[in-house]
């Protein structure tokens, strides 16, 4: 993250006119576009956000281009599109990975060649617009596989930032809980110290497959639902507490959810899962479940596993 925040600001007080921001859902590619824009001299112009999977294919090229009256059969006027609006500023494209192919060939030319036609027009419109492009597809991926134009990813990938998920920067956990909370207790008005140790034990044993927009999001619930002083394991949903989590004393805390559990189903997961990580070493497997080796056998036999 440390990398992360040098890219911005190496971006930011550059002219580069494209970036490619590349990361999983929730990791925080809005708020790096954002702060490039914020830290670059082009901060008092507009911060313009286009969700390319959000807008109908049919619609997102009159709201980028713009149109000319009668272009198509709605034009009833002249209509400036989003290029137009973010002159001198930013233009962000996120999810630009689900943005059709004819339409990327011509965002390619208004890159290179900085100019563009309205639909139905016949007079070129020079910007100046700097291109940041998010997305959480593997786009290396999806030139191979012909779904995404290539000449327009190295364009774009001139300054690539990749930002890394959750789980692989965990020692940020503390910092990003002391924020998010602090904003939760401006928005509802209400004092938590914190968490208790062992509800953050849970935030540190799981995976966050939502990245940090999931994280705020369990904090929020978790927030709302509280009543003591702390947040604990009871305010934090199933998907958290679905997971032993090895205390201190050396015991496990396990919270069943509301709707129960299945001991078997557990059994066979963990079984599952010390197999999976010894590379189906079935002696170390066993040491790692704290039985014996025949005993593995037994129950690999009961579940299907041999």
């Amino acid at each position: 993250m440390a990398q992360v925040r040098q890219r911005i600001k190496q971006i930011a007080q550059s002219e580069a006119s494209t970036v490619l921001l590349e990361g999983e859902s929730g990791t925080g590619k809005d708020l790096v576009a954002r702060s490039i824009h914020t830290e670059s001299n082009r901060s008092g112009h507009p911060f313009i956000e286009v969700n390319c999977s959000a807008i109908p294919e049919t619609l997102i090229e009159s709201e980028l281009f713009g149109h000319e009256r009668g272009a198509f059969t709605d034009a009833k006027g002249r209509k400036a599109g989003l290029l137009e609006l973010a002159t001198r500023g930013t233009l962000y494209l996120d999810e630009m990975g689900d943005m059709n192919p004819n339409l990327q060939s011509k965002l390619l030319s208004v890159i290179e060649h900085k100019r563009f036609r309205r639909l139905g027009g016949v007079k070129d419109i020079s910007v100046d617009v700097r291109f940041i492009a998010a997305t959480n597809r593997n786009l290396t991926a999806a030139v191979e596989r012909g779904d995404f134009r290539q000449d327009l990813f190295y364009r774009l990938k001139v300054f690539p930032i990749t930002l890394p998920p959750l789980r692989e920067r965990m020692s940020d956990l503390p910092l990003l809980v002391d924020f998010l909370l602090g904003e939760l207790q401006k928005e509802f008005k209400k004092k938590i110290q914190g968490l208790s140790p062992e509800a953050y034990r849970f935030l540190t044993n799981y995976q966050w497959p939502g990245n940090v927009r999931e994280l705020r999001n369990i904090l929020e619930r978790a927030f709302i639902l509280c009543e003591g002083e702390k947040i604990e394991p009871e305010n934090l949903p199933p998907e958290l507490i679905a997971t032993p989590v090895l205390l201190e004393s050396g015991s496990f805390l396990f919270n069943i959810p509301p709707q129960g559990i299945s001991l078997e189903a557990v059994e066979k997961d963990l079984i599952r899962q010390a197999l999976k990580m010894c590379g189906g070493n079935q002696i170390r497997a066993a040491r790692l479940l704290g039985i014996s080796r025949d005993v593995l056998r037994y129950r690999m036999k009961k579940f299907n596993f041999i």
